[in-house]
């Protein structure tokens, strides 16, 4: 990795950046959350939803007229933790993390009781030198609070070093450049199926295309 030796430290995303879900999972959870909410959820707005192609979350549902707080509630008691984990895999691309010789986070809008599974299921719960997984109490991406707390964790925070956000949506871009780091967009769905463009420090399809 080139950009190896020009950061003293590494923060990624989880979700979409190092790891994805198997379709089938995807669509049986939003049926079950459909069926919930006495309201279908089409392909296109579980994709939207899932990978959060239009930003927030919160404010997608709402133009669509369903109140987040009831979608996340019925959506996390949907979930299963095992079931999610077994069908999660690995990016071959980001196993440079396993190399990095220099202190990495995870900072993460998956939810811990989601998140802890995956990592020991896909194995690579040892690349992290400290995690988070968002709350709202810890705010979310693009808050640099997040990030910052990491950072805090890493030892890194404030003292002259100069680190890297990876992830995969604009809100990881946000949360860097908030946090005064360099932001690293990796495109895994494709810009057209995204309607847009994310801009970063770098945008790569692959981090194959950073070394």
């Amino acid at each position: 990795m080139d950009l190896e030796r020009d950061y003293d430290f590494w923060l990624l995303d989880l979700d979409g950046t190092l790891v994805d879900v198997e379709w089938s999972y995807t669509r049986e959870v939003f049926d079950r959350v459909g069926d919930r909410l006495g309201r279908e959820f089409t392909d296109r707005e579980a994709d939207i939803i899932w990978n959060g192609l239009t930003g927030s979350r919160d404010h997608q549902l709402r133009e669509w007229g369903v109140d987040p707080t009831a979608f996340w509630e019925a959506f996390h008691e949907e979930e299963d933790p095992l079931v999610r984990a077994e069908q999660t895999y690995l990016h071959e691309d980001a196993a440079f993390v396993a190399d990095l010789e220099v202190p990495v986070g995870l900072v993460t809008h998956c939810q811990e009781f989601l998140a802890e599974p995956v990592l020991d299921t896909v194995g690579i719960r040892d690349w992290f030198d400290a995690q988070l997984c968002c709350t709202e109490e810890t705010g979310w991406k693009p808050d640099p609070t997040p990030v910052q707390s990491v950072m805090s964790e890493l030892g890194v925070a404030h003292n002259g070093h100069q680190g890297v956000l990876a992830g995969d949506g604009a809100n990881d871009v946000g949360a860097a450049w908030n946090a005064g780091l360099d932001a690293i967009h990796v495109e895994r769905v494709g810009h057209e199926r995204r309607g847009q463009c994310v801009l970063g420090d770098y945008r790569v399809r692959s981090f194959d295309e950073l070394s």
